[in-house]
């Protein structure tokens, strides 16, 4: 059942921003942000198929047949959302609403398809309304990247999740399995133990494919003294984890623990900075910093983390490019790497918590190397 307070507090976040900006109505098709305002946990998949309409006090939802039970059952019956499914075209829907909330200046978010947007602008004309169309540019995607409690929660028992699979998945590697044979029994214990999705498809990178940053599993034969990176995390009613480790099948190299070191001590580096209103790109070049001291700096190209909740890439962003303080609430990855092409790669991630004075990861994980097949 939706968390009707949580989901009050964050329409009520959208509303100060449309009074800020003169908005008589914000219509919502991005369906990240429908589940935010919404809560309908696990309702959304990949159609879209939804439309919300924002006014300064009212709210609108259309969706159709597919998905209007499970809307009712999620939202109960005090929740304060208008939900349809008439069988209409949605820009003429949300045409109609802003009609009937006289609705002057309607702001459209920009993920809404130019067909759709096109279409609106047809129907306003049709049902005899003039407004403005001003565009929301990732206005809500920054309302959504400081989490609320429910939020946190919800992404700390997905980690929960994560975490026991580390664990499960260490006993269960072996010289002779596949990269493909191990992602199987991992997702499968996520999906076993309480995970409800996949963040996203898993990673198994063993041996020379751990140089590639984003390997997919294959049917690479682990090998004795091979790293393995694994990059994954449960899905828990629609929030995420993420979480990289990399393990080593027997004992390590010299040269496996000097690299493994580097990028323990980039990523501890970056967690002890971390606060409420650093610049991203800073924490980005800590990483940078103590990668390229260590002689490395040509292998670490890859942003150091971003966001995470609804979606497994959201703001705000820790790489080169983030020149915007980090705020209070975001909850954002630190994942520094290191990729010796036609060797080895090597990367440690961690997701968690921005607070006032700190970072507090959600991942419980050891920072250890590992040594799994024993």
């Amino acid at each position: 059942m939706a968390d009707n307070t949580a989901c009050a507090g964050r329409v009520e976040r959208l509303r100060e921003l449309m009074a800020e900006r003169g908005y008589d109505a914000v219509i919502l098709r991005n369906n990240p942000d429908l589940r935010w305002l919404t809560g309908a946990e696990r309702t959304f998949d990949f159609e879209v198929a939804h439309t919300a309409v924002v006014t300064r006090d009212g709210l609108w939802l259309h969706t159709d047949s597919r998905y209007y039970n499970t809307f009712r059952e999620r939202l109960g019956a005090d929740c304060p959302w208008k939900i349809d499914q008439d069988v209409i075209d949605p820009a003429r829907w949300a045409a109609e609403r802003a009609l009937e909330a006289r609705a002057r200046v309607v702001a459209v978010e920009d993920t809404c398809t130019l067909s759709f947007f096109d279409a609106f602008s047809a129907a306003c004309s049709a049902v005899g309304i003039a407004c403005l169309t001003p565009r929301l540019h990732g206005d809500i995607c920054d309302l959504r990247s400081v989490k609320d409690a429910e939020e946190i929660e919800l992404m700390r028992r997905a980690q929960e999740v994560t975490d026991e699979a580390f664990d499960h998945i260490c006993g269960f590697i072996r010289a002779g399995l596949t990269e493909q044979e191990i992602r199987v029994e991992l997702e499968n214990y996520m999906l076993s133990h309480g995970a409800d999705e996949l963040s996203f498809g898993t990673i198994i990178a063993a041996g020379p494919n751990g140089a590639n940053p984003h390997a997919q599993p294959g049917p690479y034969v682990v090998q004795e003294g091979d790293l393995i990176v694994m990059d994954y995390g449960a899905g828990y009613h629609d929030y995420h984890a993420d979480m990289t480790r990399t393990v080593c099948v027997g004992e390590p190299s010299a040269e496996q623990r000097e690299v493994y070191d580097v990028v323990r001590r980039a990523h501890e580096a970056c967690a002890a900075a971390v606060h409420a209103g650093v610049i991203g790109r800073d924490i980005h070049q800590v990483a940078v910093d103590v990668i390229s001291e260590a002689g490395y700096g040509e292998y670490f190209g890859h942003g150091l983390g971003h966001g995470v909740g609804l979606e497994i890439h959201e703001r705000p962003n820790f790489n080169r490019a983030w020149d915007r303080p980090v705020p209070a609430g975001a909850v954002v990855t630190i994942e520094p790497g290191i990729y010796l092409p036609g060797k080895f790669g090597i990367r440690l991630e961690d997701f968690g918590v921005v607070t006032e004075d700190g970072y507090e990861p959600f991942t419980r994980s050891t920072h250890d190397l590992v040594i799994v097949g024993k």
